[in-house]
C-alpha cells in the first residue's frame, strides 16, 4: 500500500517536472522576432523609424566629425601668408583643407580690401551655411523622437480594442483572448519609447556636436579678422 503511494506520488512529480519543462522550452523557443511580429501593424511605421533613425545618427555623426578635422597649423600657415602679402598661397591653402572652418576663411581671403565689417559678414554667411548643412535631418531625428511613443501609443489603444473586440465576439473572458491584445498592447509601447528614447538620445548628441563645430567657426573669424588688423611685412 505504502509503496504503491510513493509510486504514484513519484509519477505525479516526474509529471509535474516534464511539465514545467515543456512549459519552458516553449518560453524558450519565443524569440525577439516573434514578439516583434505580435505586436501588429503598428509594428511597422516603428520599424521603419528606427531604421531612418540609425541611418541619420550614423551618417551625420561620421560628417560632422569629418568636419572637425583640421590641420592644427592651417590657421598659422594662413597668418603667415596674409602678413606676407600673399594671398595667392592662402586660397590655395584653403583648397587643399576643404572644411567649413577652411571655406569660411577663403571667402575672408577673397573679400580683402573691403571694409573688415564686410568681410566679416560674408565670412559668417558661409560659417552659417556649413552649420546648417551639418544640421542636415537632424529635424528628421527630432520628429522620431516624438512621434515614436505616439506610434507605441496608437499600438497600445489597438490591443486595448483587441481585447474588448474578442471578448465581445467569443463571450468569453479568458486569459487566452486577452493575450493577443496585451502582446500587442506591450510590445508596440516598449518599440515605441525605445526607438523615442534612442532617437531623443541621437539628436541631443549631434546637437552637441554641431554647437561644438559652431564654436570653431565662431572663433575662426575672430582669428582671422585679427591677422587681418595687423600690418603687413
Amino acid at each position: 500500500m505504502i509503496f504503491s503511494i510513493l509510486l504514484q506520488a513519484t509519477t505525479a512529480a516526474a509529471d509535474s517536472v516534464n511539465t514545467n519543462a515543456e512549459h519552458n522550452n516553449v518560453i524558450n523557443e519565443i524569440n525577439i522576432l516573434d514578439m516583434l511580429i505580435k505586436g501588429g501593424p503598428v509594428m511597422i511605421p516603428i520599424a521603419l523609424c528606427s531604421v531612418i533613425a540609425v541611418y541619420i545618427m550614423i551618417e551625420r555623426y561620421f560628417s560632422i566629425k569629418k568636419k572637425f578635422k583640421v590641420n592644427p597649423n592651417f590657421m598659422a600657415s594662413i597668418k603667415d601668408n596674409v602678413v606676407n602679402g600673399n594671398i595667392t598661397a592662402a586660397i590655395t591653402l584653403c583648397h587643399k583643407n576643404p572644411t567649413p572652418v577652411s571655406r569660411m576663411i577663403e571667402k575672408g581671403l577673397m573679400r580683402i580690401g573691403k571694409p573688415l565689417k564686410d568681410i566679416e559678414a560674408s565670412m559668417e554667411n558661409v560659417g552659417n551655411l556649413e552649420i546648417s548643412k551639418a544640421e542636415k535631418n537632424l529635424g528628421v531625428l527630432g520628429i522620431i523622437a516624438g512621434i515614436a511613443p505616439m506610434l507605441g501609443f496608437i499600438g497600445t489603444i489597438l490591443g486595448v480594442i483587441t481585447i474588448f473586440h474578442s471578448i465581445a465576439a467569443t463571450d468569453n473572458f479568458s486569459i487566452a483572448i486577452v493575450a493577443g491584445g496585451l502582446y500587442q498592447k506591450m510590445i508596440t509601447s516598449l518599440a515605441g519609447l525605445v526607438v523615442g528614447v534612442f532617437s531623443y538620445s541621437g539628436y541631443h548628441l549631434l546637437m552637441i556636436m554641431v554647437d561644438r563645430l559652431t564654436y570653431r567657426v565662431e572663433a575662426a573669424v575672430i582669428e582671422f579678422i585679427d591677422i587681418l588688423q595687423e600690418p603687413t611685412r
